[in-house]
């Protein structure tokens, strides 16, 4: 109750300068106005930039199969014409009028039916923006939500097309076997295609379906009002689909059925038949049988499960490859400290890395640093600025949380009390790093995973005066 008071002030604060709800009956909302422009203002940004990154990434696709399909037919030409003729009949009107149709399709033709997987969020924000009525903010921002609900239906239509080609082509291929290393590459990349295609959807689909914290607290005070329950009941897509009737709701419609404390007591019996360990027994069965459960759902959920888009891949994907580039950045920072010597004193590297994920096993990045100086030792504590470093990094996975790193370093090691003493490169040193890097995963909300880095400088060697050779990291990404 306290957490939805609070959540309730919170939007209440947010919304009372703009808002107010026009009643005409107890219970019974009629009109909403003047709802805060900044909350209509991030929904319809979310869905337009979403709008145009699914359509700019589905054309891209469907150029992309088009070209191999026209490379297929040119090779399948050469050795049987009148099969490319009648396997590659018609493919690249095809794939023409399909991107025509979802560049040009607003969903303005009608309502939407529940298509594939269910999304509890959209339904309901779809549901919301038709209970405001007139107000011409949620009217807008419904037509732009059903203009990318409408291509994301568009792009099943399109992704039941290429598995159907993808199935023709299959179909050829493995009848003609002799023609299986003339093919090869092109059928192999079409076959990629068309998995990469159905995980691009996929995410967008659940980018879609991932509210911000106001949308989720103006859901959640919508819920609280009967009338808008009421009109879920009766207008969202999960109502429709069901088609659930109006008394549904009625005790009266239960009579004669089990209760679950029916059902509990026939379920003791049977157990207590099996002895003093048949509840123990029972337990550790069906605790075993939710973790293989999870187990399969997660497996499941990774190949597409829940809207019928399970490909089984004949190659190894790479999950990162229909992430957007922000979406594949990883943030970082790291520090170590170096010994005083007769030349440095004690030194502190603090560091700011950014990374991109290749692949699943490897990233690449770029950093900067600044070099602390402490003094030397206890007694003669100074604090001064010992120098700054560009840093560049790459980071493969050997096994489990173990990485081989390794990377090239420029580091100023003089004092400097200025930043233009920095443009001076005749005093920047090149260091050239290898070594492993275990990962540690984190419970926090800051920091996502530790890295303990230990490295060798093989360029120390060559550095006047002399540079620590081995060098010992610790990092944390966010």
């Amino acid at each position: 109750m306290m957490r939805i008071l609070q959540g309730a002030i919170l939007l209440l604060l947010y919304c009372l300068p703009y808002s107010c709800f026009a009643q005409d009956q107890p219970g019974r909302v009629t009109a909403i106005t003047n709802f805060p422009s900044k909350f209509f203002n991030r929904i319809q940004h979310k869905t337009a930039s979403l709008d145009a990154q699914f359509t700019h990434q589905t054309e891209k696709y469907l150029q992309k199969m088009a070209r191999r399909e026209e490379r297929l037919r040119r090779k399948l030409y050469k050795v049987d014409s009148n099969a490319a003729k009648t396997l590659f009949a018609g493919s690249a009107a095809r794939y023409a009028v399909l991107s025509q149709k979802l560049t040009s399709d607003t969903g303005s033709s009608g309502s939407l039916a529940l298509n594939g997987e269910y999304q509890a969020y959209t339904d309901s924000l779809q549901g919301m923006f038709k209970f405001m009525g007139d107000n011409p903010k949620a009217l807008a921002s419904l037509r732009q939500l059903q203009s990318l609900q409408a291509k994301m239906q568009d792009a099943e239509q399109v992704k039941e097309y290429i598995r159907e080609r993808k199935q023709q082509i299959s179909q050829y291929v493995q009848q003609h076997t002799n023609l299986s290393g003339l093919l090869g590459k092109d059928y192999q990349g079409f076959n990629q295609d068309v998995y990469y295609y159905s995980q691009q959807i996929r995410a967008y689909k659940e980018m879609l379906n991932d509210p911000d914290k106001l949308t989720k607290e103006a859901l959640s005070l919508l819920n609280k009002l009967p009338a808008f329950q009421d009109f879920m009941k009766k207008e969202s897509q999960l109502a429709g689909l069901f088609s659930l009737p109006a008394n549904y709701q009625n005790p009266a419609t239960l009579a004669g059925l089990q209760t679950r404390d029916q059902v509990a007591a026939l379920i003791n019996q049977q157990v207590a038949a099996g002895g003093a360990g048949g509840q123990a027994a029972l337990q550790a069965n069906l605790q075993s049988a939710q973790s293989q459960l999870d187990g399969y759902k997660d497996k499941l959920n990774k190949l597409g499960a829940g809207s019928g888009d399970i490909d089984m891949p004949d190659f190894k994907p790479n999950n990162q490859k229909t992430k957007s580039f922000w979406r594949r950045l990883e943030y970082g920072t790291n520090f170590q400290t170096t010994r005083n010597n007769y030349y440095f004193p004690t030194v502190s590297d603090f560091g700011l890395s950014v990374g991109y994920k290749l692949t699943d096993r490897s990233t690449i990045g770029i950093g900067a640093s600044y070099k602390l100086g402490w003094g030397n030792g206890i007694q003669h504590i100074a604090f001064s600025s010992q120098g700054a470093g560009l840093r560049s990094f790459v980071d493969i996975k050997i096994k489990g949380s173990f990485f081989a790193s390794g990377g090239l370093e420029l580091n100023h090691t003089t004092p400097f009390a200025r930043f233009q003493q920095l443009r001076d490169w005749t005093t920047w040193t090149k260091s050239g790093l290898v070594g492993v890097t275990k990962t540690v995963s984190m419970k926090s909300r800051a920091f996502k995973k530790t890295k303990v880095q230990l490295l060798w400088d093989f360029l120390s060697y060559r550095q006047v005066p002399r540079t620590q050779a081995v060098i010992f990291r610790i990092g944390y990404g966010f």
